[in-house]
């Protein structure tokens, strides 16, 4: 991200006041101590999320400008158009953001991707030492394959964190992906052009101030920690009405008149 593009994104959200990594995260914190330190701190109960039902509560349309919709991007899935972009920033050792993989990304794909109203962009935010390192350019180098989701649901597998990140696993990782061109991989994994996207992706994390993973972003919405479903449910949904209010909002100049509720009666 650029030292511009990044003093006007810290400009539009200072209200936040360390968006996704205090007010977010203090809200949302998952509810278990684990190993992974910088993900859960406190054990106890966890408030959920909470989503307004007022669509624009709680959303920062310089958040939203995040979104790259790009068609070509191999880390990201749905439409380049769709009305909502979920951004997660996730690390492959991140124990919750495994638990999200597994336990709620395959509901929105079904529900929300599959019908066009979301797009899932993926950034790599690998905060656990040289092993989250390796594994997200070696996601990258998957993607280069067209094989990131594939490499992203092996290496989010039940079990599969603890076996770690070595060469030899993600070379294994590589292979139930589906990559075929392993030499390819490693040159990929190895290269500038990886290390470069990987700092690209952690930039971005760190100029909105998260210091936890997973961290989500949806529609410009800040939500932190593996929630529940129905908290990323009501974010989307209520993402997805907005879209639709500004689409069909009555645009000066054009025929025909404002009803009630704000639209344009044909």
């Amino acid at each position: 991200m650029s030292s511009r593009r990044a003093v006007a994104i810290g400009a539009g959200v200072v209200a936040a006041a360390a968006l996704l990594g205090v007010v977010s995260y203090t809200a949302t914190k998952p509810a278990t101590t684990t190993s992974d330190a910088a993900t859960s701190v406190t054990s106890g109960e966890s408030p959920v999320a909470e989503v307004s039902a007022e669509p624009q509560a709680g959303v920062y349309p310089e958040l939203a400008e995040l979104a790259r919709r790009d068609g070509a991007d191999p880390l990201a899935v749905g439409r380049a158009d769709a009305p909502v972009v979920l951004i997660e920033y996730a690390d492959f050792k991140c124990g919750y953001c495994g638990k999200f993989a597994r336990d709620t990304e395959p509901g929105l794909m079904e529900k929300y991707v599959k019908k066009g109203t979301l797009r899932i962009e993926w950034r790599n935010y690998p905060l656990f030492g040289e092993e989250s390192e390796a594994a997200a350019h070696a996601g990258w180098a998957a993607g280069q394959q067209g094989r990131f989701w594939e490499f992203h649901s092996a290496a989010y597998a039940e079990g599969s964190k603890e076996k770690g990140f070595g060469d030899d696993r993600l070379e294994a990782l590589a292979r139930e992906a589906g990559v075929k061109d392993l030499e390819r991989f490693h040159r990929d994994r190895a290269g500038d052009a990886a290390a470069a996207a990987v700092r690209k992706d952690k930039e971005e994390a760190f100029g909105l101030g998260a210091t936890a993973t997973p961290s989500f972003l949806i529609n410009g919405r800040p939500i932190a920690g593996a929630q529940p479903d129905e908290t990323f449910t009501r974010a989307i949904e209520s993402a997805k009405a907005a879209a639709d209010a500004a689409t069909n909002a009555p645009e000066t100049g054009k025929s025909g008149t404002a009803g009630t509720d704000g639209k344009e009666n044909r």
